[in-house]
């Protein structure tokens, strides 16, 4: 293989990606990337304004900002059908939508014996159904025609739970269970060119945590945060540009037989025993 043969596997020029959660801190960095390798983007987003942002920034033509509720069919459907209107086909799926909230966290103030229902329904729901939904409605579309991609956002808190955040990693975990059965339930029941992977990201410092890592009022790292830092062994959170590579790779013909992995980005994190 030649430098010529490794760069066509990068270029994504005909094809079409949706991207849920699209108008997020780490989503839009990947919209974005993909349109900068000649993708057409879908930026579905349950703030409109917040996807017609990322799509301002794109090459003129390339991009689509959609309303859309992760956690409602119908939404789905019509989101899709704009897609499908507009570029003509799906080729890929991102499924970026999901988050926690303070509510469903375990603290000083809140016991893990008064955590309300009504929060940890909100973190299942968001992370779960808004993942298996979208595959339902898009991974129909790509099933029809024999061949497409969805990548899911896991956590690396799926492998470990992590603290406080127990409906967040337990919501996540589910995500990954959920990567590995559908990339064997479209391989075998419909294509082999169909393929489901996950990425986990470590700690990227967004709106969702930072009232756990960072003191609101000053901005320096809480214990919480601290402890992360001391071990990350590359001693620093994750930013949105270091999804870039792995999610490229993963929708593109270079990793052609990877199917069912969640793949970590974590700056060592999970390597590092502590000691």
């Amino acid at each position: 293989m030649n430098l010529s043969d490794l760069t066509k596997m990068y270029d994504c020029t005909g094809k079409t990606y949706a991207v849920t959660g699209g108008g997020g801190v780490l989503c839009s960095e990947l919209a974005l990337a993909l349109a900068g390798c000649g993708a057409n983007v879908a930026v579905l987003d349950l703030k409109p304004e917040f996807a017609e942002k990322v799509v301002a920034q794109m090459p003129a033509g390339k991009g689509l900002a959609v309303a859309v509720d992760v956690l409602s069919v119908d939404s789905l459907k019509q989101a899709a059908t704009q897609v499908l209107d507009r570029f003509g086909t799906v080729d890929g799926l991102i499924n970026g939508a999901g988050g926690n909230k303070p509510q469903a966290t375990t603290g000083a103030d809140l016991s893990f014996f008064n955590l309300p229902a009504d929060a940890l329904r909100w973190v299942f729901d968001l992370n779960i159904i808004g993942t298996i939904l979208p595959s339902q409605v898009f991974g129909k579309v790509m099933a029809d025609k024999g061949e497409g991609n969805i990548v899911n956002i896991s956590s690396m808190n799926a492998f470990r739970p992590l603290t406080r955040v127990l409906a967040y990693s337990a919501a996540k975990a589910g995500v990954s269970n959920f990567t590995q059965w559908l990339a064997v339930h479209l391989a075998q029941e419909y294509s082999p060119n169909l393929r489901v992977n996950a990425i986990a990201p470590g700690f990227f410092l967004t709106e969702q945590n930072r009232y756990l890592l960072t003191d609101k009022d000053t901005g320096a790292l809480t214990a919480r945060g601290q402890a992360i830092i001391s071990h990350t062994p590359m001693a620093r959170f994750g930013t949105p540009a270091d999804l870039v590579g792995a999610v490229l790779w993963l929708l593109s013909p270079a990793s052609a037989f990877v199917s069912g992995i969640v793949l970590p980005i974590d700056g060592g994190f999970s390597a590092f025993s502590g000691v």
